[in-house]
C-alpha cells in the first residue's frame, strides 16, 4: 500500500525530532526473522507504547548517573549529591511535571508506589460504604487488577461481590454510550458510594467523558475516581478543573518510565485535610521527617499519602521521560500530533481489502459458528477522535481465539510490534513522541501482506 499524501506531507512536523530522544529497538534485537538481513539493524516498527514506552536517552543517562553516585557516595547521596539531586528529595522534581501532565496543582499529585497499591490507598480513604450507599460503579471488563481491587474492597467491608456494578456496552456494540453511563448514575446514584472508570479503557481504547461522569457522580453524592493508566501521557487531562476526587496511574506506558516504573496519584485540594489512612514516614512533614517524632504529621494534600522513600532509580528514569514531555511543550501539541498519526492509521486500515465494518463484525461474533471463514478485522475503538487516545484496537475474524495469535506472530516476524489481548484483539498505538508516519504506513503494509498470506492458506 503506497503512502498517502497526507502522511507524506507531515513527515517533518515540529515534533518529529523528538524521536531522536529515544532508543529504538532494531529488527535484529526484536528477532524479526522475516526482515531481510540488510535491514536487520534498522529500527523496528514499534506501535506498543500503550503497553511499554520506549527508553528515553535522558532516562538512561540519569539512571547511570545515580548508579555512579550510589557507587561513590553510598549513603551520603541522600543529602550530599554531586548532581544536586539528594535522594531524600528525589521525587520533588517530578511533582510539577506530573501536575502539568494531568492538569493539577503541584500539591495535588504525588510520585509514589504502583498503580494497584495506590488504588487501594485511595479506596481505603474514599470508599466509605454504608448500608444504603455501598456500591461501586465501573465499566465491564475493567483491567483485571482494578476488578480484583474493587471486589476485595467490597468484600472487606462485608458486602457481596454484586456490590460492584459493571456497565456493559449495548448489544452488538463494543463501547459505552455516555448517556448510558449518566443514566445509570442518575438511577442508582443513591446506592453508589464510588464511581471509578478507566480514563482510557485498556481493551477498547475508549476515552470516557471524564468531566461529565465526574459531575454526574458528585451530583448524586458519590465519590468519583479514575484509573489513568492508559490516559496519563496519552490525552490531555484537567483533573483539578473537572473536580475529580482522586486518580491513580502507572508510568511505564505512555510516560516511558521503564518496566514496573513508579506510579502516581492525584487527590483534589478539597480533600487536603482528609485524615490519611495507612500512613508512612515519607508522607510526614519533611522538616521533621528525619527527627522521627512519634506522632505523624501529614504533608497537606496528595503527598501526605506517601509511605516509603521512593526508588531512586525508578524515579529518575521517570524524570528523564517527563523532561522530554516538558521540552515538547506538554500534552496539547502532543495531542495534536497524536490525532494526526492515529487518524492516518485509521484511514489506511479502512482502505484495507480485509476491513470489516463493525456492525458486520459484531454480527459474526455473536454467532456460535461464524459461516464466513475469511480472515478479516474491524476496529472497536470509537471513530470519534475526541473519544479515544492513540490506541486503535483491532478485532480479528473469525473470532475464534486462533486468528489473532496467527496474525500477531506474523506481524512480529516482520518487525511490527503491537500488543495482543486474548482472545481476538491486537492493539496498535502510534506514540506522538517517537512514532512517525512511516511507522504507521509500514504497519498497515505489513498487515496487508500478513492477511493476504493467511487468507491464501486458510
Amino acid at each position: 500500500m503506497a503512502a498517502s499524501e497526507p502522511g507524506s506531507q507531515q513527515q517533518d512536523d515540529a515534533l518529529s525530532g523528538f524521536r531522536d530522544q529515544f532508543i529504538l529497538p532494531t529488527y535484529r534485537s526484536m528477532k524479526a526473522s522475516k526482515v531481510p538481513e540488510n535491514d536487520q539493524d534498522s529500527p523496528c516498527t514499534y506501535l506498543c507504547g500503550n503497553s511499554l514506552g520506549l527508553l528515553p536517552k535522558r532516562s538512561k543517562q540519569l539512571v547511570e548517573e545515580e548508579l555512579a553516585v550510589w557507587g561513590t557516595r553510598a549513603v551520603e547521596g541522600h543529602f550530599d549529591h554531586p548532581y544536586d539531586r539528594p535522594w531524600m528529595n528525589i521525587a520533588d522534581p517530578i511533582h510539577p511535571l506530573f501536575a502539568e501532565l494531568v492538569g493539577a496543582k503541584e500539591e495535588e499529585v504525588a510520585c509514589m508506589g504502583s498503580l494497584t497499591a495506590n488504588l487501594h490507598l485511595m479506596m481505603n480513604t474514599f470508599y466509605k460504604p454504608t448500608s444504603e450507599r455501598y456500591k461501586i460503579l465501573c465499566e465491564a471488563r475493567a483491567f483485571p487488577s482494578d476488578q480484583y481491587a474493587f471486589a476485595s474492597q467490597v468484600q472487606a467491608h462485608g458486602f457481596s461481590p454484586d456490590a460492584v456494578i459493571e456497565l456493559s456496552p449495548r448489544s452488538g456494540e463494543f463501547t459505552l454510550h455516555e448517556e448510558d453511563i449518566l443514566t445509570t448514575i442518575a438511577e442508582h446514584g443513591k446506592s453508589i458510594a464510588l464511581v471509578i472508570f478507566s480514563g482510557v479503557q485498556y481493551y477498547t481504547g475508549q476515552w470516557f467523558p471524564m468531566e461529565s461522569i465526574t459531575r454526574a457522580a458528585q451530583a448524586q453524592g458519590c465519590i468519583c475516581g479514575w484509573d489513568l493508566a492508559h490516559a496519563a501521557g496519552n490525552v490531555p487531562l484537567s483533573l483539578h478543573e473537572w473536580g475529580v476526587d482522586f486518580a491513580v496511574w502507572c508510568t511505564y506506558k505512555y510516560l516511558n518510565s521503564g518496566p514496573g516504573g513508579i506510579g502516581g496519584l492525584f487527590v483534589h485540594e478539597k480533600w487536603a485535610a482528609e485524615p490519611v489512612r495507612n500512613a508512612g514516614w515519607w508522607g510526614h512533614d519533611p522538616t521533621t521527617r528525619f527527627t522521627m517524632p512519634p506522632k505523624f504529621k501529614a504533608i497537606p494534600g496528595a503527598q501526605g499519602f506517601q509511605q516509603s522513600n521512593p526508588s531512586v532509580l525508578a524515579t529518575v528514569s521517570l524524570l528523564g521521560s517527563l523532561e522530554v514531555f516538558h521540552a515538547a511543550g506538554g500534552m496539547h501539541p502532543l495531542r495534536e500530533r497524536s490525532l494526526k498519526l492515529t487518524g492516518h492509521l485509521e484511514s489506511l486500515l479502512h482502505k484495507s481489502r480485509w476491513w470489516v465494518p463493525p456492525a458486520t463484525a459484531a454480527a459474526r461474533m455473536e454467532r456460535d459458528d461464524d459461516p464466513d471463514s475469511s480472515i478479516g478485522f474491524t476496529i472497536i475503538t470509537p471513530t470519534d477522535p475526541s473519544s479515544r487516545g492513540s490506541q486503535l484496537s483491532l478485532v480479528f475474524l473469525p473470532a475464534n481465539g486462533r486468528t489473532m495469535p496467527a496474525v500477531m506472530a506474523e506481524l512480529a516476524a516482520r518487525g511490527v510490534i503491537g500488543d495482543s489481548r486474548k482472545p481476538d484483539v491486537i492493539r496498535l498505538a502510534p506514540a506522538a513522541l517517537y512514532n512517525t508516519w512511516e511507522d504507521v504506513e509500514r504497519a498497515v503494509e505489513v498487515l496487508e501482506e500478513v492477511m493476504l498470506e493467511l487468507n491464501r492458506n486458510a
